[in-house]
Parts: C-alpha cells; sequence; structure tokens
C-alpha cells in the first residue's frame, strides 16, 4: 500500500513546488512593474520640471527684449502709438454698440456671448442635444475616459499643474455615448425600483443627478468628473479632499467651470456636484467666475440684452 501511495505524495510535492515557483514569478513580475512606474513617474516629473524651467527663461529673455525695446524708443512715438490705440479702442467700442438688431453676437458687459459658440452650448433637462450632435474625441492617457478634443490641451495643463502641488487627480468619467447614458440611468432606476418606489418617483429621483439621454453634459464631451486619487467616490466627501478644493479656486483659469454648485440647484435642476466641471473656455469661464454666474444665467442674460437692443 505504501508503494502505491509514493507516486501520488511525490506529485503533490511536485504541485506544491510549482505553484510556490509561480507565486514568486508572480511577485518578481509585480515588482518590476512596481519599479517602472515609479521611473516613468519620476521621468515625467523630472521632463515637466525641466519644460517648466525653459518656459520661464524663454519668457525672462522675451522680457529683456521688450524692455531694450522700450528703452530705446522715441517719446514721440510712445505718444502717437498711444493715440492710435486709444483710436482703435474707441473704434472697437462704437462697433460693439452698433451691433446689428438679432446679431447672433451679443455683447455682454465685457464678454461677446455667441450662442452659436459649440463651448457654450446649454445641455439640460430643457435644452436636449440635437440626435446628430457628433463631437472629435481624444482618449486620456489614462486609458479611463476621453473627452471632446478641444478641451484636450487645457485640462491636460490644469492636472500636471494641480500635480506640481503635490496633487494626485483621476479623471472618473468623461464623454459617454447615449447608449451609456440609457444604461446608467435605467440602472439607477432598477435600484430605486428595488426598494419600492414606482418609476415615476425613481424617475424623478435618479435624474436629480443622472440626466436623460441627451441631456448631460458628458454626451458633449466637455464635462468631466475629476476626483482625488486617495478619494475616488462620488460624494459630499469629496470636496474635502486638497485636490477638489484647488480645482474648484482654479479650474476657470484653464478654462472650466464648477458646473453643478452648491445652492443653486433650483437653477441647474441638479444637485450639488463638487467633482462635475464643464469646459465653455477661459475668456467665458474667467467672466462667470467674475461675475459668480451660472451657464443658464449667461444665457438668459444674453438673451435679455439681444431683446432690449432690438427693441
Amino acid at each position: 500500500m505504501r508503494q502505491k501511495e509514493q507516486p501520488n505524495t511525490e506529485l503533490r510535492e511536485q504541485r506544491i513546488r510549482n505553484r510556490q515557483r509561480r507565486r514568486r514569478q508572480l511577485k518578481r513580475r509585480r515588482i518590476c512593474l512596481q519599479v517602472l512606474g515609479i521611473c516613468m513617474a519620476a521621468t515625467f516629473l523630472m521632463m515637466a520640471g525641466l519644460q517648466s524651467i525653459r518656459s520661464l527663461a524663454e519668457k525672462a529673455d522675451q522680457r529683456e527684449d521688450d524692455g531694450e525695446k522700450t528703452d530705446g524708443a522715441d517719446l514721440s512715438d510712445h505718444s502717437s502709438r498711444g493715440s492710435d490705440e486709444a483710436g482703435r479702442r474707441e473704434a472697437n467700442r462704437q462697433e460693439t454698440d452698433l451691433e446689428e438688431t438679432g446679431s447672433r453676437t451679443v455683447k455682454v458687459q465685457s464678454f461677446s456671448f455667441d450662442r452659436n459658440d459649440p463651448l457654450l452650448i446649454l445641455v439640460n433637462k430643457n435644452h436636449s442635444l440635437p440626435e446628430d450632435y457628433e463631437v472629435k474625441l481624444t482618449e486620456l492617457p489614462s486609458g479611463l475616459a476621453s473627452v471632446a478634443s478641444v478641451i484636450y490641451e487645457d485640462l491636460c495643463d490644469m492636472l500636471k499643474d494641480g500635480g506640481k502641488q503635490g496633487l494626485s487627480f483621476v479623471v472618473c468619467s468623461g464623454y459617454r455615448s447615449r447608449e451609456r447614458q440609457q444604461e446608467l440611468l435605467d440602472e439607477d432606476i432598477r435600484t430605486c425600483m428595488a426598494r419600492g418606489m414606482s418609476y415615476e418617483a425613481a424617475y424623478d429621483e435618479v435624474t436629480r443627478e443622472t440626466m436623460p439621454v441627451g441631456c448631460s453634459e458628458h454626451n458633449t464631451g466637455l464635462a468631466v468628473d475629476i476626483v482625488a486619487l486617495d478619494y475616488q467616490l462620488l460624494d459630499r466627501g469629496q470636496e474635502g479632499t486638497p485636490e477638489n478644493q484647488w480645482l474648484r479656486e482654479n479650474a476657470w483659469r484653464y478654462g472650466f467651470i464648477l458646473r453643478y454648485p452648491e445652492g443653486e440647484e433650483a437653477v441647474t435642476g441638479i444637485d450639488y456636484e463638487s467633482w462635475h466641471f464643464r469646459y465653455v473656455g477661459k475668456e467665458a469661464a474667467e467672466y462667470l467666475h467674475e461675475q459668480g454666474m451660472l451657464l443658464e444665467e449667461l444665457w438668459e442674460e444674453g438673451k435679455q440684452y439681444a431683446e432690449d437692443s432690438s427693441m
């Protein structure tokens, strides 16, 4: 009996040794990948630092060149240029004041609002996207999301500059297709109905955060949900992270606005989302930031201005 059991014992021991060997191989691979990741991150930071130094040096050289030109200029030439510049500003002002009634571009204080500007498209429950709406997309380096190509460069600059402050971001959501939006909506409705809610009540509850198809800014590719690397929950706690605080303070510098601020639910129709940022372009973002306005209010102000001009 013992002689018959011997081969089975050897086989089991061989299998154990094979499993141990595979575990060691996997462990070595994980260590190699971790080291590679650290090296890549260090290389990226070094390249970003060199680029920043190079940019500062170029700006310093440019300022020196401009200073030399200014020092050598004739005072009479200064006066002439100043007069010409004042004339151009006055002509531009008069041209703005004489805009044709019904023009698609209206002057909203210091910002020219164009209702046909694709970056300013208003998307909410009352303003849905055309069914034939198309957007050119670019995939983010993380591979987790794609965004409208027009926002890619400014988005990367914003995240890179935040990274220089020691912050770590994750773009957890960018562009969504109409099909994906419908899947999310149906999933959330089913979850509410499983708790005993009717379809109508579940729909009303869900659409306080998840928009119907065609009514989500994510369908444009202009909106991104950004969270902290070490806190990736889309809840109230997100606003307490250094990453979110930095974004809410600086996003406008890169053309983004916090789309659904706290206390503005009656206007936006969406619950407060500290992680949802919408690209509108740097000029519009600066104007909205300075005025403390929402995108809906900008559209309303532009509409009112157009109506007043036509009277």
